[in-house]
């Protein structure tokens, strides 16, 4: 048996705890084992095999773990379904999916009902946490089935779905693992090795959504090293300072806009909670900006790694003092992987010049389920892009700069946003920030901001003139808002992502524009 692997210590250490819920509720991973057991035996009955899908609209809680685990030991697809989306596009993902089972969760009724409705899906296949009318109760299936390993275990795997944010969501899908789940575990385990995470006592802080990739793959490893994993359901960010002092949590994963809310915290508070046993922040989803990622560091310690890649796959990591060497980067290829740098006539460029982030894996390029077009379109060769701009320096160092969808073009001058938004996310009024071209008849796009003020500032006229004195200092001419808009919250969904098109989209009709 495997040294590491959710198996492995739920059969060694069964009493070790496995699960803080959201409430506080715990489970050990004996607990969780039996339970995993149970649902994969059941689903097996209903007369799922290896190949078959299974799907759940669940919020963070220790059944969605239940599931996943079953579906990672008798050879399914597991695709999780985001409880925010409308219910026709909640039926979509479900039927392109091909799932045969859904588990949903009674907190997420209408959208469970919705989804059933607009899919026509089979309500006797769809099982429940709590309670439902019409719809089987997930606890009392789970009692009817054995508690004891299932025979002939298969190793399964996630099929997550992209966003969607232009077009319709896709999953991507690879081939099923040979043999059983443990070989697919030790491979991840020493990924884990390389940001810090060592098997044995540890303590990770799911910060996001497990309807997402990344919370479900890191929380997962967590569970496959031996460690507990401490459930968050609303982010917020003293909220993340109590339970990493009360936990004493080792290792936890978040997004830029987590740290940007955390350094912006009063001092007193940042103060009142011990944050000493963390050893490993993995962060990724967009540039950080260098300040604040500077700060963070200063405050934990030399325990940030960044790396850079997307459902799709990794593409790039890096520790805190490769980072602190290069600041900006997102780290250089993990091992096996090659990445080139293309101009718009698909040409590689030289060392500093900006063009398309194409990446090669060991496993060449992902694949989008039952969307051949999507997949080529991302293709160049063996390559793949997810859609970043960027460059290689040249010591071999890749830094991104925007999103090949929300650059702007401004009288011919390419326009990054992203590097307008992190000017403007340093000013000590501003909370969040998102940046956009709209239409202008002279230069065919200007610069515009839309922010969101922390709680105390006065939005205003005042605020904006004092927002440009201050992106006078830090950015080219060209560069600056030519319009500045203040919003009380921004849109963002659970994960962090910024939902830029809601923002541009309205500016943009009746012009020609990509959106």
């Amino acid at each position: 048996m495997s040294a590491v692997g959710f198996w492995h210590w739920a059969a060694r250490e069964p009493d070790r705890l496995a699960l803080v819920d959201p409430s506080e509720r715990q489970v050990s991973f004996g607990a969780l084992h039996s339970a995993c057991n149970r649902v994969a035996n059941g689903v097996r009955a209903m007369g799922l095999k290896q190949g078959d899908g299974i799907a759940v609209i669940l919020p963070n809680c220790v059944e969605f773990y239940e599931v996943f685990l079953a579906a990672l030991q008798t050879g399914l697809y597991f695709t999780p379904i985001n409880h925010f989306l409308t219910a026709r596009e909640g039926a979509y993902v479900l039927a392109d999916s091909e799932a045969k089972v859904l588990v949903s969760h009674s907190r997420h009724a209408q959208t469970t009902l919705g989804v059933l409705a607009e899919s026509g899906f089979e309500a006797n296949r769809c099982l429940v946490v709590g309670e439902i009318d019409g719809l089987r109760p997930y606890a009392g299936f789970k009692a009817q089935h054995s508690p004891a390993p299932p025979a002939d275990r298969n190793a399964g795997a996630s099929m997550v779905y992209t966003s969607g944010t232009t077009g319709k969501p896709k999953g991507v899908r690879s081939p099923l693992p040979a043999g059983p789940p443990e070989g697919p575990t030790a491979i991840r385990a020493a990924m884990g090795e390389m940001i810090g995470w060592k098997p044995g006592d540890g303590v990770y802080l799911l910060n996001g959504p497990l309807h997402h990739s990344a919370p479900i793959a890191f929380s997962t490893l967590a569970l496959h090293l031996g460690h507990t994993v401490v459930m968050t359901d609303k982010w917020d960010a003293e909220r993340v300072l109590a339970l990493i002092d009360t936990y004493r949590v080792t290792n936890t994963q978040m997004v830029p806009i987590h740290f940007h809310r955390l350094v912006k915290l009063p001092e007193t508070v940042k103060k009142r909670h011990d944050v000493s046993s963390v050893c490993s922040i993995l962060h990724s989803a967009a540039p950080c900006p260098v300040p604040v990622k500077r700060e963070v560091i200063e405050w934990f310690g030399p325990v940030v790694y960044e790396y850079y890649g997307g459902t799709e796959g990794g593409v790039t990591h890096c520790n805190s003092e490769e980072w602190l060497s290069k600041p900006g980067t997102v780290g250089r290829p993990w091992p096996g992987v090659e990445i080139e740098i293309l101009d718009d006539d698909m040409k590689p460029l030289p060392a500093n010049e900006i063009g398309a982030v194409y990446f090669r894996t060991p496993n060449g390029p992902p694949e989008y389920f039952k969307d051949p077009a999507k997949s080529e379109s991302a293709r160049h060769g063996d390559f793949f892009t997810l859609g970043e701009m960027g460059y290689v320096d040249r010591d071999g160092w890749l830094f991104l700069v925007d999103r090949k969808s929300d650059m702007l073009v401004s009288g011919g001058v390419n326009i990054y946003p992203a590097e307008i938004e992190a000017v403007l996310l340093q000013h000590p009024k501003i909370q969040d920030a998102a940046v956009f071209g709209v239409p202008n008849e002279e230069w065919g796009e200007e610069v515009k901001a839309v922010l969101e003020p922390i709680a105390t500032a006065e939005a205003g006229e005042s605020l904006a003139g004092d927002v440009l004195d201050f992106c006078r200092d830090r950015l080219a001419r060209y560069k600056l808002p030519r319009s500045i808009e203040f919003i009380d919250e921004l849109p963002r969904g659970p994960n962090g992502k910024l939902y830029k098109r809601q923002l541009r989209e309205p500016y943009w009709q009746g012009h020609e524009k990509r959106i």
